[in-house]
């Protein structure tokens, strides 16, 4: 096998398993907001270290895809196509401003923007959900759903980058 089909296909299963990790941790990390408005979770570290592993283009495939096949299996199917749009973006923009200068301090700036993208892309899409109230309420919960998110995503990125290359 050439060494261009082994990195085909070892990028190939990465994605997959990082798909798979996206929707795991998203559901097993989940805490109710109260008042049924959705829930906080862990699965948004999964989708920045994935696009700071693999770039902007599989960061998206596997936040948007990823995270909003969780909220289907959740029940929360509602979520689904903001969630799909939001956790792509957020794993687009984190891999491109990576990819755009690899370094520790762009891997940090990548992942805070990607954070910044989840709270403000469900924000957004709260409002026109439920309503201003319902939405500012959630701002908090994302934000610290973000910063656990870009802290877990960074150790792991540390720990993982020369491992997978």
């Amino acid at each position: 096998m050439s060494n261009t089909s082994n990195t085909s296909t070892r990028r190939l299963v990465l994605n997959g398993v990082l798909m798979a990790l996206t929707i795991v941790v998203t559901m097993t990390s989940k805490v109710p907001i109260p008042g049924g408005y959705g829930y906080v979770n862990l699965g948004d570290a999964v989708v920045l270290l994935a696009a700071l592993l693999l770039g902007r283009k599989n960061g998206a495939y596997i936040g948007g895809i990823g995270s909003a096949l969780a909220d289907i299996f959740l029940g929360y199917l509602m979520f689904a196509p903001l969630t799909l749009i939001t956790k792509g973006l957020e794993g687009y923009l984190c891999g491109y401003i990576y990819e755009k200068s690899p370094s520790l301090k762009a891997s940090v700036i990548a992942s805070i923007v990607g954070g910044i993208v989840m709270v403000t892309g469900y924000f957004i899409g709260e409002i026109f959900m439920y309503d201003l109230g319902v939405s500012l309420a959630a701002v908090w919960p994302n934000i610290m759903q973000a910063i656990a998110g870009v802290i877990v995503a960074l150790i792991l990125f540390g720990l993982l980058r020369n491992r997978l290359s």
